[in-house]
């Protein structure tokens, strides 16, 4: 005779495998095969487009330099990629050299002065001559990224600071202005420029090249905030400070 107070059935259990981890998902095969072509295609694809990019400019180098070449190197039975972008280097170097001494100079002038005289030419000739010179000897056409109100109060827009002195537009405006381009996205090189109050213009801490990547990728590419790099390593330094300076418990 069993006195054994048995309760009601109690369901089975289903077998279990351990806890799975938080945040993990399961993929199958066509998921992780997908994942990995996508992180090829974003490490392989800029070093393509680059290497693609400087071999087309070579290349078209090389076939402008080529017909200027002594007739002994195209019978060469082999071509050499580059030849030509390094006479461009060479020739480019020693007119600077030759430009630097007083004939040089002399004869620089004395081919302005013939430019000037013709009435299209002197002037794409002078816009390009400006254009270089700010950029190389300034080291960027642009001074700072800043963010202005377009097109409309309560919109803002990614520009850069051109120039604080405006000349005669900005003697005639009222206000103290700045001299300011608007790029469209994606293509930089058209835009709008505007001559903007100086107290309108809130001025970025983020370098020209980031300010440009983030409108060759039409806000995709989002540089990081510096205040914010800054506070956390403050943060960081604080709290490594604090642990430095407390006694050893013996």
């Amino acid at each position: 005779m069993n006195d054994v107070n048995q309760g009601p059935p109690q369901p089975a259990k289903a077998p279990s495998n351990g806890p799975i981890p938080a945040g993990s998902s399961r993929l199958g095969i066509g998921g992780r095969l997908r994942n990995y072509f996508l992180t090829g295609l974003a490490v392989s694809a800029p070093v393509a487009i680059t290497v693609y990019l400087i071999q087309a400019v070579v290349d078209t180098v090389d076939r402008n330099v080529a017909p200027l070449l002594p007739a002994a190197y195209s019978r060469l039975p082999f071509s050499i990629p580059g030849f030509g972008v390094v006479l461009v280097l060479i020739a480019v170097t020693l007119i600077g050299f030759l430009t630097a001494n007083f004939v040089g100079r002399r004869l620089v002038r004395f081919g302005e002065r013939i430019v000037a005289r013709m009435p299209i030419i002197r002037s794409i000739y002078s816009a390009l001559k400006q254009i270089f010179e700010t950029v190389l000897t300034q080291g960027s056409s642009f001074r700072q990224v800043v963010l202005i109100e377009f097109p409309r109060p309560g919109i803002w827009a990614i520009a850069f600071l051109a120039n604080e002195r405006t000349g005669e537009a900005g003697r005639r405006l009222p206000d103290d202005v700045l001299a300011v381009y608007l790029p469209t996205a994606v293509n930089p090189t058209s835009g709008y420029l505007l001559f903007i109050p100086a107290q309108d213009v809130i001025r970025l801490d983020m370098t020209v090249e980031e300010g440009m990547k983030m409108v060759l990728s039409g806000g995709v590419v989002m540089p990081e905030d510096r205040l914010t790099e800054l506070r956390q390593a403050a943060s960081d330094a604080a709290v490594q400070l604090k642990v430095a300076n407390q006694p050893e418990r013996r």
